[in-house]
């Protein structure tokens, strides 16, 4: 800053300006919330587990099997 030229008959004092006020605007960080779900106290009994592929209709297999799988069948 350049000082005005003094008047002859003024006094000797410091030339003093004021800047324009400057304004700076911070913002917080972003802060990351998590809320947990809900919490399932009790699960359904009779669920349905869907399935892509066709049905097994074939035996069950059994401790007496008459495939011989699974059990023994002595005579």
């Amino acid at each position: 800053l350049r000082c005005p030229r003094p008047i002859a008959e003024s006094y000797n004092e410091p030339c003093v300006q004021q800047c324009p006020e400057s304004r700076a605007l911070i913002l917080p960080p972003p802060v990351v919330v998590t809320i947990p779900g809900p919490v399932l106290s009790t699960c359904p009994q009779d669920s349905v587990v869907g399935s892509s592929g066709p049905v097994w209709s074939g035996p069950s297999f059994s401790s007496r099997s008459s495939l011989g799988l699974g059990g023994y069948e002595g005579s």
